[in-house]
């Protein structure tokens, strides 16, 4: 029941907010080779520009800035631990109140100073110089240009995703687990969007500052065919917004370990561009529903016609100005990894091209990560006004979104996997494991990490809304 004058508030955040961009695409002749059967190393060429966008936010106190990148993923744990620590010290953050996050692309250049002795590795160290250079100089920038701001949320629905855990029938042997398009499964389609706008002083008009991009997909259009760098479905998605807003995007993947679009593994940039427009629609459909920036609806009257019609619209809102941050490890267990040697026994059948990527990430899994029977796995949760944000550095499967976002009871919550550390560690659902699916054996977390890592995501969101849970590790 509603009476005049209800309000059916907009989850937002009122602060002051800067955003700065930056081009990080990479020279031509980089290693790009993210494919076992791909039949060449390093990059032609390019589709679309790879970019980087700062977004700072502040309060009253300490801000937070969050970067979001069109890159690959981490392969070592020294070489994002180095742009990363570049990039606090230049902006002279404590770690908690940054984030640097990867959209995934797997036509980017090769993020791994580890390859520098490959075709086309010569270049990655520079390139990784490069990165940190812009992400800390874009993240000067938007905390340098911080002015009054409204962060804003809607949800929309794209169909892009879809679950990639088929499983093949194979007469006369069990059934086959592959990645690609199943059917017979839905995936999560939420796109949660951000409008962050500029509050016009005295006299001027309310200015687009960024458009936030929150949606869980792999990018794994373009595959071995393809020989430019491109940020696949993003950049046409980013193209498409942009022209429409006029303001910059910043694109957070989400936790779609086991999602990616049903035309896949293709070398043809117009599918690309196709799921990035599919995308940039439902992106710019959401944004549509959003009433004026710092506004939200009202029942504001009762008009008497044919029948009493009551009329919703918009009325001044006091966004919340609540900006705070939590950080914490969970421990999770590694599961029985073989040795190096058993490695090579078993993918002896395959192409050597394919085996001998398979064996360097092997190798670049243990370097660093791997060191006991246990790792520590890093979070971060920031309350954004009505809005939470959820980041950590693995693969996730999309159950971890659905659950904390049904934790957090209507709050808009951003999931962004690929957040800060190495990105080659999945966290499948224990089903995937029983299925004997490539998340499942590739990554060296035991089964059960998923469950932990959603309990410990969950009690983040308690400590930041002020209520404790006390939900054990499963």
């Amino acid at each position: 029941m509603a009476a005049l004058h209800d309000r059916v508030p907009v989850p937002a955040f009122h602060g002051t907010a800067g955003v700065a961009t930056r081009d990080v695409s990479p020279p031509v002749g980089i290693r790009a080779r993210n494919w076992g059967p791909a039949d060449w190393d390093a990059a032609e060429g390019q589709h679309r520009s790879m970019t980087l966008t700062a977004v700072a936010l502040a309060a009253d106190d300490e801000p937070v800035v969050a970067i979001t990148v069109d890159g690959t993923w981490w392969r070592r744990v020294d070489d994002e631990a180095g742009v990363r620590h570049r990039v606090l010290a230049a902006l002279g953050l404590p770690p908690e109140r940054l984030l640097v996050s990867l959209s995934h692309t797997h036509a980017g250049p090769v993020l791994c100073a580890g390859d520098a002795d490959l075709p086309g590795g010569a270049l990655v160290p520079g390139y990784l110089d490069t990165l940190a250079a812009a992400a800390a100089d874009a993240g000067r920038e938007a905390l340098d240009s911080l002015r009054p701001a409204v962060l804003e949320w809607a949800t929309g629905r794209c169909a892009l995703a879809a679950d990639r855990e088929l499983l093949l029938d194979d007469p006369g042997a069990p059934p086959r687990p592959v990645i690609g398009w199943n059917p017979d499964e839905a995936a999560d389609d939420t796109v949660l969007v951000g409008r962050l706008t500029a509050i016009g002083r005295a006299g001027e008009p309310d200015r687009p500052l960024a458009t936030v991009v929150n949606y869980a997909c792999h990018p794994t259009t373009l595959a071995w065919q393809n020989r430019l760098v491109s940020p696949d479905y993003v950049g046409a998605m980013r193209d498409l917004v942009q022209a429409a807003t006029g303001a910059p995007v910043a694109f957070l993947q989400g936790a779609s370990g086991e999602l990616a679009p049903r035309q896949q593994y293709t070398g043809d940039l117009a599918v690309a561009d196709r799921h990035g427009e599919a995308l940039g629609h439902a992106v710019l459909a959401a944004l549509a529903e959003l009433p004026p920036p710092g506004t939200t609806m009202e029942l504001a009257r009762v008009v008497e016609s044919g029948a009493p019609l009551g009329v919703w619209e918009p009325a001044p809102a006091a966004p919340s100005t609540t900006l705070a941050v939590v950080q914490a490890d969970v421990e999770l267990d590694l599961r029985d990894l073989p040795s190096m040697a058993e490695l090579e026994a078993e993918w002896a059948g395959i192409d050597p091209r394919s085996r001998d990527e398979r064996l360097r990430r092997a190798r670049n899994l243990r370097d660093g990560y791997v060191a006991g029977p246990t790792v520590r796995h890093p979070a971060w949760a920031w309350r954004l006004g009505d809005a939470l944000l959820v980041a950590h550095p693995g693969e996730a499967y999309s159950r971890f979104q659905r659950t904390v976002r049904a934790h957090a009871a209507g709050r808009p919550v951003v999931v962004a996997n690929l957040t800060n550390g190495p990105g080659f560690v999945y966290l499948p659902t224990d089903v995937a494991y029983e299925r004997g699916a490539y998340q499942a054996w590739q990554t060296p977390l035991a089964p059960g990490s998923l469950a932990r890592l959603e309990a410990h995501a969950t009690r983040l969101i308690d400590t930041l809304l002020g209520s404790p849970g006390d939900k054990e590790d499963q």
